[in-house]
């Protein structure tokens, strides 16, 4: 009898290894340009609530691999010492389907989140759009900072309630630490809070401002007033999620927006499409956080492996 295949691991070292900045976000273009023609297919993530947070499962398919991402968001975690995310991908071969590896779930997370907010700045901020505002430094902030910088942005204002978080972040790219209001100054303001409650209010956002919603990936959550979420031109990353559980819910269920009024950004990336229309707009992107773009950064993973630039560990089940 045939002896099972080893199964190769990645923790986040060699994904961090395998993929950087520049390449994370050149690969989850290619994903939302993927999806948008059709190419690469993604059912619904589905939530397990539990009373600490929840459980995310969220498959999909592209580019000869098919993946199951099991993810948690349990923002209390720190307190604990432990992340907010945890968990794994396993990837597998979409012909056979074989299991090809093991990826660690945080890492992954954090380059794709960091990455999609290069990209949609890239397609909705001004063309002369350079500052950066980050509010909220922790992981994912982190990422989309120097996502961001990898794309030629900034400098940037990093704040966050702790003044260690912002400081280390501001000290590694060269940028500063700032209040939230000089963060919101910024030409694109990125925010990545826990989306408890709103951090962007009425008035507070300039003209020709671009924001990115990173935090607001569930139901319930929202980093800015519904008031913002009105003024501005919208866009999402995919417009079943985003209408259920983003940025986009809360003015959706009260009626202040609708469907007509939001474009995803996989329209924009392949013509379909306008994106920003003048230098005075604001522009808004809801971002909940595809499988797609796991997918896009699995297969950079994958051949980085094939390429001899990692080496993963291994497993047999």
């Amino acid at each position: 009898m045939a002896s099972p295949p080893d199964i190769a691991v990645f923790d986040g070292d060699a994904v961090l290894a395998a993929v950087s900045p520049s390449e994370a976000i050149d690969r989850v273009r290619n994903g939302f340009v993927e999806y948008a023609s059709g190419a690469w297919s993604m059912p619904p993530k589905v939530y397990l609530e539990v009373p600490n947070g929840d459980f995310r499962a969220m498959p999909a398919r592209g580019g000869g691999i098919a993946i199951l991402k099991w993810a948690t968001s349990f923002t209390d975690n720190p307190v604990r010492g432990l992340p907010v995310v945890q968990g794994l991908i396993c990837v597998s071969d979409e012909a056979s389907g074989s299991v090809l590896a093991l990826v660690d779930v945080r890492s992954v997370t954090a380059l794709r989140t960091g990455a999609v907010a290069a990209v949609a700045a890239q397609e909705l901020a001004r063309e002369d759009a350079r500052t950066v505002g980050i509010v909220g430094c922790g992981l994912h902030g982190r990422w989309a900072a120097r996502c961001l910088a990898a794309a030629e942005y900034g400098p940037g204002i990093c704040f966050d309630p702790s003044p260690e978080a912002a400081g280390s972040l501001a000290g590694e790219l060269g940028w500063e630490a700032g209040t939230r209001e000089d963060a919101l100054d910024c030409d694109i303001v990125t925010c990545v809070t826990p989306g408890r409650e709103p951090i962007v209010r009425a008035g507070e956002v300039h003209h020709g401002t671009h924001l990115t919603m990173l935090g607001a990936d569930g139901p319930g959550k929202a980093e800015a007033e519904m008031e913002v979420v009105q003024s501005a031109r919208l866009f999402c990353d995919e417009w079943l999620q985003a209408s259920h559980g983003g940025e986009l819910t809360g003015a959706l269920e009260a009626g202040r927006i609708s469907r007509e009024q939001v474009t995803e950004l996989g329209a924009v990336l392949t013509g379909a499409a306008p994106g920003r229309t003048s230098d005075n707009e604001i522009t808004l992107f809801d971002s909940t956080g595809l499988a797609i773009q796991d997918v896009a950064v699995c297969l950079a993973v994958l051949e980085a492996a094939e390429a001899g630039i990692v080496k993963p560990g291994r497993a047999c089940l």
